[in-house]
């Protein structure tokens, strides 16, 4: 990890440890959990946001006014309002990505759920969805959370993260691999 994104984990892991103490305290987590996937698909929706976010030219104030109103307007919860207002108020907002990473990790770990990366060569179907997860909960011992995403040039097959374990049974790999392989022996 860079130096720069890891200075901006180690910050985005300070703000969330602290709204995530502070929502579990208010018992409020369902609310933080709302709130972050709504954070979540602003940040994946919007240009502006991204914008806002991450451009020094925005002043302080302008930022803090700005994310506060955007918050409001999303009916965000007071202590994730005031949360992005304070990190405006101290030019900190560009760790809001990593800020919901983390805050993602841990009301999942707080649920006893583990996230599962998994790119197929076109969409799952409900039913394989849930059937992975039904296998990866065997293996992992967890509730299982399947976050789909997909690559067409993986032909078929498919690629699971989680955590720090990555299974790559896509027939590109394996065509790789074979490739790999005649390599060495010609």
């Amino acid at each position: 990890m860079s130096e720069p994104a890891s200075i901006s984990s180690g910050i985005a892991a300070r703000y969330a440890t602290a709204l995530f103490d502070l929502a579990k305290e208010g018992k409020k987590l369902k609310a933080l959990e709302g709130d972050v996937n709504t954070l979540d698909a602003a940040l994946a929706e919007s240009d502006d946001l991204k914008a806002l976010i991450n451009s020094p030219i925005y002043t302080r104030e302008e930022q803090g006014k700005a994310i506060t109103a955007i918050a409001t307007k999303m009916k965000l919860s007071p202590i994730v309002k005031n949360t992005l207002g304070l990190m405006a108020g101290n030019r900190r907002l560009f760790v809001l990505p990593q800020l919901v990473e983390s805050l993602r990790k841990l009301i999942a770990d707080e649920k006893g759920e583990v996230t599962a990366e998994v790119v197929s060569a076109k969409k799952l179907t409900k039913a394989q969805s849930d059937k992975l997860a039904k296998t990866l909960k065997a293996s992992v011992g967890k509730d299982v959370i399947i976050n789909p995403s997909v690559d067409e040039s993986l032909i078929g097959g498919l690629i699971v993260k989680v955590g720090s374990k990555m299974i790559d049974t896509s027939i590109k790999s394996k065509l790789g691999n074979l490739q790999n392989a005649m390599k060495e022996v010609g």
